[in-house]
């Protein structure tokens, strides 16, 4: 037990040695440690110690390594430039024209389908392949659920305000003609 805890000491002195010696410029590790390949506890330590936050990984590749990294990053100028103009002209539009969403996802979809309308129509003109449309309609299943569920929400409301009506709930009675007397005094 007592070998075992003279051990943990000696190691323990040594890796310490090792990282003092390292961060003061004194290399006395052997050539047979380096030629491994592995990454020794002190260079993890040196190498914490001179990146911001003691990060392991370069910036873009925590921010991403691929392609929104080299946006935010200006690694490719181009993508960068045509992002920054994209959320100008959105700016411009929404804030400086005051330009509204819904007229606007309106007008994108009338010319698309104005789009797709002339390019099947110049396709038997120009003898090309006409654009491939897919049929799209909403499953009658769905459509059933969502009824359903209505349905029965609406008919709990109807019970509820039946049953307040005829005077089984006179707490109920009492919040609703409050909450409606509130609403009355705010116009």
């Amino acid at each position: 037990m007592a070998d075992h805890a003279g051990e943990s000491e000696s190691a323990m002195e040594s890796v310490m040695e090792k990282i003092t010696a390292k961060l003061h410029g004194h290399d006395s590790q052997s050539s047979s440690d380096s030629e491994d390949g592995k990454k020794s506890l002190v260079e993890a330590v040196k190498s914490k110690s001179y990146r911001l936050f003691g990060r392991e990984k370069p910036l873009h590749k925590v921010l991403g390594g691929g392609k929104p990294a080299d946006v935010f990053l200006w690694r490719n100028k181009k993508i960068s430039g045509s992002v920054l103009g994209c959320a100008t002209a959105i700016w411009v539009l929404f804030e400086m024209l005051e330009y509204q969403l819904l007229p606007l996802l309106c007008h994108i979809l009338m010319l698309c389908l104005a789009s797709l309308f002339l390019w099947s129509n110049a396709s038997i003109v120009i003898k090309k392949s006409p654009p491939n449309i897919p049929v799209v309609g909403v499953p009658e299943k769905a459509v059933m659920e969502i009824t359903s569920a209505l349905l029965f929400a609406i008919n709990r409301g109807l019970t509820s305000l039946h049953n307040i009506a005829s005077g089984r709930h006179l707490k109920q009675f009492l919040a609703v003609c409050r909450f409606s007397f509130s609403c009355i005094c705010d116009f």
